[in-house]
């Protein structure tokens, strides 16, 4: 194991100083600073992050994206947050989408209506494929 730094000063002289809910517990020498070292939490694939934040900012939901991409809405919050992403208002437009395999695309993209009157975006979702398309909202 790799000896850790101190997260305050930056020290590397470091000493044990016991354990404190089964971690180890590490004490600087320079600043006194009492630390463990950071426990490794489930990290998620920044492909993942990069899409939620895509599907956000086209309008789908949180909910919607958790259910397209397997990520929690919590973190999806969290990200759009962090990176300060803002939705842009489009009160004319809804967004539909569809998840899709390459032989269901080519047919999709073959019927000439599926291509008229409508805003599309095709992004790769894994193995996958989303077709996203804006709609007019029908005006009464």
């Amino acid at each position: 194991m790799e000896k850790p730094i101190c997260p305050k000063c930056e020290h590397t002289k470091i000493v044990k100083s016991g354990i404190v809910g089964g971690r180890q517990r590490f004490k600087c020498k320079k600043c006194g600073y009492h630390f463990t070292v950071n426990k490794l939490g489930k990290a998620i694939d920044k492909y993942y992050v990069v899409k939620a934040l895509q599907l956000y900012i086209e309008g789908i939901s949180y909910r919607e994206i958790e259910r397209i991409l397997g990520v929690s809405h919590v973190s999806v919050m969290n990200w759009v947050k962090q990176y300060k992403i803002k939705a842009p208002e489009s009160y004319d437009y809804r967004p539909t989408y569809k998840v899709l395999n390459h032989t269901e695309l080519v047919k999709f993209m073959a019927i000439k209506e599926n291509l008229l009157d409508t805003g599309m975006l095709i992004t790769e979702l894994g193995d996958k494929f989303m077709i996203i398309k804006w709609e007019r909202f029908k005006n009464r």
